[in-house]
């Protein structure tokens, strides 16, 4: 069956093809329709105005008539359609009507003739497609349909192709969701049909990667089914560009040469200080890196007192990394003496390729990298840093606080901007990456390596754009149910430019494309670099949830309504609290305070009441997670609130008791010592703000569900607040 409906696709395919075309008549797209179970309504081609009458009346009752050209590719905008045409008077009139039209839209266009096509009845508009995305290939489309479209762009994005449970789950994930299940008394569609629709459309590109895009738009969806009224079907005019892809052994092996070497090369080492070769070499030997350092420069004997080579072939044993510091033009000669010495990787640090306008050159150094099997990195990056291995081969700024935080950047300044953070936050990283032009290693290449790396825990990833996002999709979703992934993703306004030649290749703008794409791999997006770096400071830090629950402490009635509005926007929701858990809370608040939701512990308490009401949301195990709000005062001052909820939390993990605490603090610079006492003991805490602190929580629980930790249990949130601040803690 299967592949008899690939044949009836490949010989229309191939008759559009033999006539130059790339756009598909109706007739053409119903034929595909029929091969792949894509429904539509009833419609025969007519050639002349009385096979248009005998049509219309073999489909008794209204019709719809519309223009067949393969010249005319929006029909509607050329006048080339009428809708509701009954009676041969009527059919004969709207014949004529629709070929004048399409007459004065393209004078030599060539017609076919006149479709004749049932009306289908009144029901919910969608619009169901299919792209190729030039980062993530196939991609398969769904949103509400009509003359909206394109203004509310509410539309979603899966990989093609999609299972029936995955498609189901799309009609899901648009805003406008309701309306399908029926709102105001109006019956909901038939959530199966419509899922079939997308279904069906994703394996017909998956099977014909030569499809650009499909259009059903609209789809007419009602209780009893889902009908496609109309059908589009663009063929590519360009073969796709294949990509060389690695095995994941391959990739580990090399990786962990690069990331673990026992023996580096500084190409272009000097003696010379301001030079990027005397920065990269002092930075290997003042970090202590414990292998082998062999600098290479045909000028010099003795470098840093050590022996210099004048080519690296010259180099004793084996070598695992081959940092290059020198200009652009010398990088090709040199990376080929590299691949004669079978050194497996090469750190790229020069600038002056595909990022200035030289591809030829980058294309070049590529070419040579395949031929010998060497690995790049780069071109034009800072270089890297892998702190377990004390190693520095960067000419920036040392850093070698050691801890489970991995970070990769495209950028140098960027990649300095993590430095800092990491720095003044005392984050410990296992590795700091920069990708520069990534004319061969890539994110999903880190991230199948720090997915089984030992000493990461979280991976951040600061990108511009993907060189393969199939392949990424598939090392973050092998990587995520063991530790989360964090991306920055740059240029999110800026929205697909590309001309599109249907409804949907018009909805799929870059970022709308990757925001739907990454969230189905399971990683977490974040909105801007502070963001991406606080999640992935906290992320190691937060323990996992073990259920939705989770409840807000705080002792000021305005930060806790602050608290449960971040709740909302980090797509968590208010718990509602059981009568006998709201009786426990009142027993230490004051009667002018308030239990249920948000709580109000009121903001003059002393130590004892915030002490009493951490340890009650630690204790029931019907609370999953705990986000604290403090305010100064001199009753409880900060230090005191910081010292008193970091001994509970430790308490209650010697006992295995573990929940996410997050908190927030407000008050005078001395919250600031507070909050950084907190955090290196396990509670993530934060000054002057009620946002952050709830969103990392956020960040924790979308990572505990993409991981499948939290099951089909929801995160909700219990809220204690007052009127005078905010009460913190954390775990």
């Amino acid at each position: 069956m299967a592949e008899d409906r690939e044949l009836t696709v490949r010989s229309v395919l191939d008759a559009v093809r033999a006539e130059g075309r790339t756009a598909f008549t109706a007739p053409e797209g119903k034929v595909i329709a029929d091969a792949y179970g894509i429904a539509v309504p009833g419609e025969e081609l007519a050639t002349d105005v009385e096979e248009a009458v005998a049509y219309a009346a073999r489909f008794g009752g209204p019709v719809v008539m519309k223009i067949v050209s393969p010249d005319i590719l929006h029909k509607t905008d050329a006048g080339g359609v009428i809708v509701g045409v009954e009676g041969a008077e009527d059919v004969r009139a709207a014949f004529h009507t629709i070929i004048e039209n399409a007459r004065n839209h393209k004078a030599d266009a060539r017609i076919e003739g006149v479709q004749v096509q049932e009306l289908l009845p009144q029901g919910q508009e969608v619009i169901v497609g299919a792209v190729t995305d030039p980062t993530f290939g196939k991609v398969v489309a769904f949103g509400l349909g009509g003359v909206l479209v394109e203004v509310l762009k509410d539309v979603t994005f899966r990989l093609a192709p999609v299972d029936a449970d995955e498609a189901l789950s799309m009609l899901g994930s648009i805003r406008s969701a309701e309306i399908l299940r029926g709102v105001r008394g109006r019956a909901g569609v038939d959530r199966w049909a419509v899922a079939e629709q997308i279904r069906r459309v994703s394996q017909l590109v998956a099977d014909f990667p030569e499809i650009a895009e499909v259009d059903l738009n609209p789809v007419i969806a009602t209780p009893e089914g889902a009908v496609a009224a109309d059908i589009r079907v663009i063929l590519s005019d360009t073969p796709a560009k294949e990509r060389r892809r690695y095995t994941r052994d391959e990739i580990l092996t090399s990786m962990r040469r690069l990331m673990q070497p026992s023996s580096v090369a500084v190409i272009g080492a000097s003696n010379e200080q301001g030079k990027i070769g005397n920065s990269v070499m002092r930075n290997l030997v003042d970090g202590g890196f414990p292998g082998e350092i062999h600098p290479v420069n045909p000028k010099a004997d003795d470098i840093l007192g050590r022996k210099a080579y004048k080519s690296v072939t010259d180099v004793p044993g084996e070598v695992d990394v081959a940092v290059f510091a020198i200009p652009a033009q010398f990088v090709a000669t040199a990376l080929e003496e590299v691949g004669r010495k079978k050194i497996p990787n090469a750190v790229l640090i020069p600038s002056g390729f595909a990022e200035t306008g030289e591809h030829e050159l980058q294309e070049q150094v590529v070419a040579i990298g395949e031929r010998y099997g060497i690995r790049l990195l780069g071109p034009n990056i800072y270089g890297y840093y892998s702190t377990w291995q004390d190693l520095c081969a960067t000419f920036c700024t040392p850093y070698d606080v050691k801890g489970g935080v991995a970070l990769t950047s495209q950028s140098g300044g960027i990649g300095m901007a993590i430095l800092g953070f990491a720095r003044t936050t005392k984050t410990g990283v296992s590795a700091i990456v920069g990708l520069g032009n990534k004319s061969d290693l890539d994110e999903d290449d880190l991230l199948t390596w720090f997915g089984e790396d030992p000493h990461t825990e979280c991976i951040a990833m600061h990108l511009e754009d993907l060189k393969d996002g199939r392949a990424f999709v598939e090392a973050a979703r092998a990587t995520v149910p063991k530790k989360p992934v964090v991306v920055l993703k740059a240029g999110r306004t800026a929205a697909g430019a590309k001309a599109a030649g249907s409804h949907t290749g018009a909805l799929a703008g870059d970022d709308a494309v990757y925001d739907d794409i990454l969230r189905q791999a399971g990683v977490i997006r974040a909105p801007g670099l502070n963001d991406m770096l606080e999640y992935a400071r906290a992320l190691p830090v937060l323990p996992t949830p073990k259920g939705g629950n989770v409840v807000i402490i705080t002792g000021a009635g305005g930060s806790g309504v602050l608290l449960s509005d971040a709740v909302s926007d980090n797509g968590l929701s208010l718990m509602e609290i059981p009568p006998d858990l709201d009786a426990a809370f009142r027993k230490f608040i004051p009667p002018f305070g308030a239990a249920g939701n948000p709580v109000d512990i009121t903001g003059g308490e002393p130590p004892s009441t915030y002490e009493a009401t951490i340890r009650l949301g630690l204790e029931d195990p019907r609370i999953h997670a705990l986000v604290l709000g403090y305010w100064h005062t001199i009753v409880t001052p900060p230090m005191v609130f910081a010292e008193l909820t970091a001994r509970v939390v430790a308490e209650y993990r010697e006992r295995g008791i573990e929940k996410p605490v997050v908190a927030s603090l407000a008050g005078d610079v001395e919250v600031e010592a507070a909050s950084q006492y907190l955090y290196e003991r396990g509670v993530v805490a934060y000054p002057y703000t009620t946002e952050k602190p709830v969103a990392v929580l956020g960040a924790k629980y979308r990572w505990a569900r993409a991981a499948g930790r939290l099951g089909a249990e929801g995160p909700s949130v219990r809220a204690v607040a007052g009127d005078g601040g905010m009460l913190g803690g954390g775990s």
